[in-house]
């Protein structure tokens, strides 16, 4: 045997890991996320589908099924802008006149609601006189307002902006309020420290610590404007949801109502959602509690 034989190392080749990428991971999570979000309430409303459908197919149903009403209803589905002059357009004008109506309305309850919840949350006083008068005017209904602000305004615009404001104020003044009130002592020991001025204080302290409050106004605020707009446009006129409702109610036109009402109710939920949207943004994902 050769004892100088050398054992060579056997030489081996460098292992590579596959990851999946980032992209793909980000993709997987998605519709995963988008199965778990959008399946379930899909299937409850094909079961109500069917059910409302299986009710309203007989001769006697005094409202048209599902069918029927997609049927009724198809040129309104396929073109939704159309424009033939006046009063007469399409559900997407109609819905565009209403958001326009909501946007200032409400705009303007969220700067007057902030405002004074910012105010009114800093004083003891303050707080126990007003708080109870808000609670008492939160309650008057929508309509309710309409014959009072047409008779200050006398025109029909401003007083549907009037609705919309004096609906969605309270909401937004109470839980700014009750915001500013529940800010940690803390957080005042240290403003107090650091020698912050009034706006410092309001920009650094007050607004961060009191957000989360205040966009649980927002978004309560936002679903009411909607609904007040949509109740006033059946008494003041004009382009707008609320009264295309009305007008086929008076031409006893029912599917045109419910396809109404669908996009009535998605619209509002797209609102709700795009106002939690920036509250998370802001906020963190913080709570109010």
């Amino acid at each position: 045997m050769n004892a100088n034989v050398k054992l060579q190392p056997a030489s081996a080749e460098p292992v590579t890991i596959v990851r999946p990428s980032r992209l793909a991971t980000l993709a997987r999570r998605s519709g995963r996320y988008a199965v778990q979000q959008l399946v379930p309430p899909l299937v409850i409303l094909l079961l109500l589908g069917l059910i409302w459908e299986m009710l309203c197919s007989g001769a006697d149903a005094a409202l048209p099924p599902p069918s029927q009403v997609v049927a009724e209803t198809w040129e309104l589905i396929i073109d939704p802008f159309y424009d033939n002059g006046g009063n007469d357009v399409g559900l997407a004008w109609q819905l565009l006149a209403s958001l326009q109506r909501v946007a200032v309305g409400y705009m303007l309850a969220v700067v007057a609601g902030v405002g004074l919840g910012v105010l009114i949350g800093q004083s003891d006083w303050a707080m126990r006189g007003l708080d109870p008068i808000f609670q008492v005017l939160r309650t008057v209904p929508p309509l309710a307002w309409l014959p009072l602000s047409l008779a200050g305004f006398q025109d029909s615009h401003p007083s549907a902006l009037f609705v919309i404001f004096i609906t969605a104020i309270w909401p937004i003044i109470i839980n700014t309020a009750v915001g500013i009130r529940n800010i940690p002592q803390d957080y005042r020991n240290v403003a107090q420290v650091l020698q912050l001025n009034g706006f410092e204080y309001f920009k650094t302290i007050m607004l961060p610590a009191a957000a989360p409050y205040i966009f649980t106004g927002l978004r309560i605020g936002v679903g009411l404007s909607w609904l007040a707009i949509i109740a006033a446009e059946m008494l003041i006129g004009g382009v707008g949801i609320g009264f295309f409702i009305w007008d086929a109610w008076n031409a006893s036109r029912i599917s045109d109502i419910i396809l109404a009402l669908v996009y009535i109710g998605v619209v509002g939920f797209v609102l709700d959602r795009l106002v939690a949207f920036v509250g998370q943004r802001i906020t963190r994902g913080i709570p109010a509690n």
